[in-house]
């Protein structure tokens, strides 16, 4: 079976998948952090990031499957941190995630500062990509193995894998909050094609999961 690249991210009623105003107190912006209330109670959400007890729900299956089969994933500057982005300085900066991310598989981070790989406790190294998308996603496909590639985003960076073409499938996960600003995933595709074929759609507490695949060729 061919690697698939896949981004799972969930969004607000009006697009948007961080809130206005990012800062290092708020780093998915005024309100963002609404977009994952789905998520945190969920058993395997824990579980997933060490921690115990927690909910079942539609929402479990749906977490399950986002995270099973994954060998690399994807994220940009934005994403990674620290807000503001520009040279790395003291090169003190590792993440949003502490000294063990949940990630436990290389993340490639597309930035225009070069840096060496940082490795960090539980199986993730960060790899600093400065050639562009397709030169991020061919070195996270040979670090997969042959498994898939997540896509973590953010938004700015999930817009140009699909706007490119490259990526093979999306899964939004929307949620019944309005945040009026803040970052849009498709705002503006550049006047790309691009066609969805919808795989299913899960009603959940506080979160529909729509799942996509994106046609190529004589599919679309």
């Amino acid at each position: 079976m061919m690697s698939k690249l896949r981004c799972h991210i969930s969004i607000s009623l009006d697009g948007y998948v961080a809130g206005p105003n990012q800062s290092e107190q708020n780093p998915l912006g005024v309100g963002g952090d609404r977009l994952h209330d789905w998520v945190a109670p969920l058993a395997a959400f824990r579980e997933a990031h060490g921690g115990q007890g927690g909910e079942v729900t539609a929402s479990s299956r749906v977490f399950e499957e986002s995270i099973a089969n994954l060998g690399a994933g994807l994220m940009g500057r934005n994403m990674f941190g620290p807000i503001g982005g520009g040279p790395w300085g003291d090169g003190e900066w590792k993440g949003w995630w502490g000294d063990e991310p949940p990630f436990h598989y290389p993340v490639f981070v597309l930035t225009r500062h070069s840096r060496e790989p940082v490795e960090m406790r539980g199986g993730t190294t960060y790899h600093f990509v400065t050639d562009g998308i397709e030169s991020a996603l061919d070195q996270a496909m040979k670090a997969a193995g042959g498994k898939d590639v997540m896509l973590w985003g953010g938004g700015d960076v999930a817009r140009q894998y699909l706007a490119a073409g490259l990526l093979d499938e999306l899964e939004l996960h929307v949620v019944p909050v309005l945040l009026g600003g803040g970052s849009r995933l498709l705002d503006d595709l550049g006047g790309a094609d691009v066609r969805l074929e919808q795989i299913r759609a899960v009603e959940a507490p506080d979160v529909t999961h729509l799942k996509y695949r994106i046609l190529r060729g004589a599919s679309a």
